[in-house]
């Protein structure tokens, strides 16, 4: 890719949005609504119509769409620039770039990373393990538990993603969490109290870790307190809005003895079976109360043969 016009200009360039923009209607003189915080992409139809101007009225237009200052410009396919768009966005400060990419394969390619690039992001305390391909992401106060159910997780041979701090970012309505520390070396630790530090690469090798997970499910790890109002049926569904996308939420009451590893192995299991269309409570819920009904009137129906 190479640089027309405006080379000093091109570190100053902002775009802040992950879509698009082909200037055919701006070029023929339709500014309303214009988006001038997207990258905008000269193809073969935008070439060939300014081709269809005399020169005089392809620097009006071309001056007409830089008073918008869009971020910058793109000619795809190797296409030969006109001497008036150079000079022109050369002296409003605005880069022109050619790639030798058709617009059929700039656009996709570039939509794809500014979108990786812009996505809204957050960290966030727990720890992301990957278990049976669902994402699960323990949540809890500290010394809950969370580091050593995942290392239970793992000697399970699940994998885990990132431990203390995971770094979410938000890809269209999907969730995608990794470690926040972006040197290898400082990857899949975990701190177990009374151990220390540990590097489960080290231990466990390739298989016990993964860089990046969708996150599927929260699973919050609650102590057990008397009195503690807790979901008997799991027909109450409860969530976390992460970025703006709702996660489904279970909240685990943790008390000695409870085996964390297993109840996250069997809530995964069930969101498998959830996802492929059964659904084990309602199911459980619907026969209980056929029963009853049954039950009901069968007792109204002997209440009137005594009568």
């Amino acid at each position: 890719m190479g640089i027309l016009a405006a080379k000093s200009s091109i570190e100053k360039s902002f775009i802040s949005s992950e879509d698009i923009h082909r200037p055919g209607l701006a070029l023929s003189g339709f500014t309303s609504h214009f988006p001038s915080n997207r990258l905008q992409v000269l193809g073969s139809i935008e070439m060939a119509f300014l081709e269809t101007f005399d020169p005089a009225a392809r620097r009006l237009a071309v001056q007409n769409l830089a008073r918008l200052k869009p971020p910058c410009f793109v000619i795809t396919g190797d296409a030969e620039a006109p001497l008036e768009l150079v000079e022109e966005l050369d002296k409003a400060g605005i880069p022109l770039l050619v790639s030798r990419l058709t617009g059929d394969d700039f656009i996709p390619m570039v939509s794809d990373y500014l979108e990786l690039r812009l996505a809204p992001e957050i960290h966030m305390h727990g720890t992301l393990v990957d278990v049976y391909g669902i994402g699960l992401m323990l949540v809890g106060s500290s010394g809950i538990g969370k580091s050593e159910t995942a290392l239970d997780l793992v000697e399970r041979g699940h994998r885990l993603v990132a431990d203390d701090l995971i770094k979410t970012r938000r890809r269209r309505t999907v969730v995608i969490g990794k470690g926040a520390e972006q040197r290898p070396a400082f990857q899949h630790h975990m701190e177990i109290r009374g151990l220390g530090i540990i590097n489960l690469y080290s231990i466990f090798g390739v298989r016990a870790i993964r860089l990046q997970k969708r996150i599927e499910l929260i699973v919050e790890l609650k102590r057990w307190e008397k009195g503690m109002v807790i979901d008997r049926l799991g027909l109450e569904r409860d969530s976390m809005d992460i970025l703006g996308v709702s996660i489904p939420r279970i909240t685990i009451p943790v008390l000695p003895g409870r085996n964390l590893a297993m109840i996250c192995e069997v809530i995964a299991m069930n969101h498998l079976v959830v996802l492929r269309g059964y659904h084990p409570m309602q199911l459980f819920d619907r026969e209980l109360k056929k029963l009853l009904l049954e039950k009901g009137k069968a007792a109204k129906e002997v209440e009137e043969d005594i009568e």
